[in-house]
């Protein structure tokens, strides 16, 4: 929704300029079985039938996940308690007949998963996904929508939210499609805040903190949160106009969680079942990275694809590989410029993700938009029949992390006056600071207009529309990093083994051109044997492939449906690489590196 919109909506809520509200209660008593009773009452309804929906997905995630599963003891009158006529036309639908302008609703909600996308009630919190806990009506969504959170006292629950407060528990939201996606948390939780300054404004980063840690950790935490904030400033060079001056994130570090992220237009949900104990308190930051960078690429830098979120279908963009990879890029990148890692955690980390995405067979049935569109059937979705994703499929994450990386190496060393951090500040002034929605050719003729059509086109070409590896041996070298491929390591196959009970069983499906599936072994088969050793435990297994060299035919020793079955395998090189930073590298490339880092 556009910035001039939002705000003439919370102006005429604020003033009383609306003549009704969607209004909601919800109270949470029966919270130890995971129970929230929900209350509703919808007026100013023009037609003779008006429907409600559960929605069926959230913003920020693309698949469908039918939240009405878990409604149920609907009840619904009209404003004088009398019963009117309800059908359900779909599963996830209600519709209305025989009210009187007015329909009163009530119902149980189930809840009991605590991430970005569903809500989670019990006698720790209330954490609440709009979407998975509040019927709406279509029709009423342009009204401004107050809801009544009935908390806990005896639990000592307050509530953190990036909805409009007006005193006694009540908050407001200008209209439905904000309303989705304000995301609460109501527990005992802690508040950190800080201001920063951008453009005239002064805005206020709050952080609600959920955990069962110390307060030591807390303000440590709390301190590279605030780092992360700073340096994705320089990136943009200002901040958003943050609606009602505030962001918030709303951190739940519990045991009783799920690990997500998820941006929101004013702030973002972060949930992980690690304490802030020193590894939590590490590897959760990078979520924080992630997810503050959507304020900018994402929640207003937006696909025109996603504009408006649909809660009623699967959301289909071919643009994530900027949306979600770009954001990838920067994650680790801003820990690095703000000190939180150092220099060489972050190049040696660039392996991981350069062979997943390079090593993948994938690239030969889709490029990186197509991977976008797979977002429906692989984010946090869920099917019963298998899939072959190990070979169809790169998270459009890693692989857009990697175009960026190519980009932003690319751009550097063509021009010295040009890298990816100003090519996003365009993008920004262009399509986010406006909320213009956004195309991939937009995209394009962006980079056309800040590095030349040539130099535009060229990598459009070759790693947008097509799925070409880019050269980072070369790109690498001239920023003082090495890319070293181990020409002896052997490759068992590209399939993962999983040992239990001393055998050891393939789990997924061989990766295609891999040993493994050259030599006919597939998912479920149990590796006995290579050549006459037997093979019962990992460290055994590895033990066994340090005596084999690369072009080394063996005898593959398997069991498939309770047969044992021989077969050769001929070993290859392995195709991981390792990213190292050369510390002898020349004053050029070191010079290039720091002002590619600018590690503090």
């Amino acid at each position: 929704m556009k910035l001039v919109q939002i705000l003439i909506a919370i102006l005429c809520v604020q003033l009383g300029f609306s003549q009704s509200k969607n209004q909601y209660h919800i109270s949470f008593d029966n919270a130890v079985h995971h129970e929230a009773k929900i209350q509703a009452t919808f007026s100013d309804i023009k037609t003779d039938i008006i429907s409600l929906r559960m929605s069926r997905t959230s913003p920020g995630r693309y698949a469908l996940h039918e939240f009405a599963k878990n409604v149920y003891d609907v009840k619904v009158t009209d404003s004088q308690g009398k019963k009117v006529k309800v059908t359900r036309p779909n599963p996830h639908q209600w519709d209305i007949s025989g009210h009187d302008g007015t329909i009163k609703v009530s119902y149980i909600l189930f809840a009991d998963r605590g991430d970005g996308t569903y809500s989670q009630i019990d006698e720790t919190h209330a954490h609440l996904n709009i979407p998975a806990t509040f019927m709406f009506a279509p029709a009423l969504k342009d009204s401004p929508i107050e809801v009544t959170f009935d908390t806990r006292k005896d639990l000592n629950w307050k509530i953190a939210t990036q909805l409009f407060p007006v005193g006694n528990n009540k908050y407001t939201a200008p209209n439905l499609q904000y309303f989705m996606d304000s995301p609460v948390e109501i527990s005992n939780h802690s508040v950190k805040a800080f201001t920063v300054q951008s453009e005239g404004s002064e805005y206020t980063i709050q952080f609600a903190l959920h955990h069962l840690g110390t307060e030591e950790e807390a303000n440590t935490y709390f301190e590279k949160v605030k780092k992360v904030v700073l340096q994705e400033k320089e990136v943009f060079g200002e901040y958003p106009k943050f609606d009602n001056g505030t962001y918030t994130f709303l951190a739940c570090y519990m045991p009783n969680v799920s690990g997500d992220g998820m941006e929101h237009r004013n702030s973002t949900i972060l949930t992980s079942t690690r304490s802030l104990a020193k590894e939590g308190m590490d590897r959760n930051i990078g979520t924080v990275s992630h997810e503050f960078f959507h304020a900018w690429n994402v929640e207003r830098i937006r696909p025109k694809t996603l504009e408006p979120f649909d809660f009623e279908k699967a959301n289909m963009s071919g643009e994530l590989w900027f949306a979600e990879g770009f954001t990838s890029y920067y994650t680790g990148l801003i820990l690095c410029r703000a000190g939180i890692i150092s220099q060489e955690q972050y190049i040696q980390g660039l392996a991981r993700s350069f062979n997943y995405v390079w090593n993948s067979p994938a690239r030969v049935y889709f490029n990186p938009t197509e991977m976008s569109y797979q977002a429906p059937f692989v984010d946090a979705a869920t099917s019963v029949d298998p899939v072959n994703r190990g070979n169809t499929f790169i998270s459009y994450y890693s692989y857009g992390s990697m175009l960026g990386l190519a980009l932003d190496l690319s751009l550097r060393n063509y021009k010295d006056s040009l890298n990816l951090d100003d090519y996003m500040k365009l993008v920004w002034q262009k399509y986010g600071k406006t909320e213009i929605p956004y195309t991939e050719e937009h995209l394009l003729t962006t980079l056309r207009e800040y590095a030349g059509e040539s130099f535009a086109n060229d990598f459009f070409d070759k790693y947008i529309n097509s799925s070409q590896v880019p050269d980072y041996k070369t790109l690498f070298a001239n920023f003082g990093i090495s890319m070293i491929n181990n020409q002896e390591k052997v490759y068992f196959g590209g399939v993962p083994i999983k040992f239990e009970n001393n055998d050891a069983f393939i789990s997924d499906y061989p990766k295609k051109g891999s040993p493994a599936y050259t030599t006919g072994l597939d998912k479920d088969d149990i590796i006995i044997a290579i050549n006459e050793d037997p093979i019962t435990d990992e460290k055994q297994l590895s033990e066994v492939l340090k005596k084999y060299i690369p072009g080394k035919k063996v005898t593959i020793t398997y069991k498939r449906l309770g047969k044992e079955v021989k077969t050769e395998m001929t070993f290859t090189t392995h195709p991981d690489i390792e990213t190292k930073l050369l510390q002898n590298a020349g004053k050029e490339a070191i010079n290039k590196r720091e002002n590619w880092l600018k590690s503090k």
